[in-house]
């Protein structure tokens, strides 16, 4: 499966990544890379764990254009 991630740096220079597609679904990591892998990791958990409460795996995702 692919998932979109959204990745931000805090505060404390720590990399924050998310999936929108799986409420709660964030992970960290001090580099980008570590980060990314983590969320990797973070998904496949939150998969599982849905999966044996009989949640839906994920949520609907759209796109939607804002002119500012």
């Amino acid at each position: 499966m692919k998932f979109n991630i959204v990745i931000d740096r805090d505060e404390d220079g720590y990399w924050i990544s998310e999936c929108p597609a799986i409420p709660g679904c964030a992970s960290q990591g001090k580099t980008k890379d570590e980060a990314i892998k983590n969320i990797m990791e973070a998904i496949h958990l939150c998969l599982e764990v849905r999966a044996e409460e009989g949640m839906p795996l994920t949520v609907e995702t759209k796109q939607v254009e804002v002119f500012a």
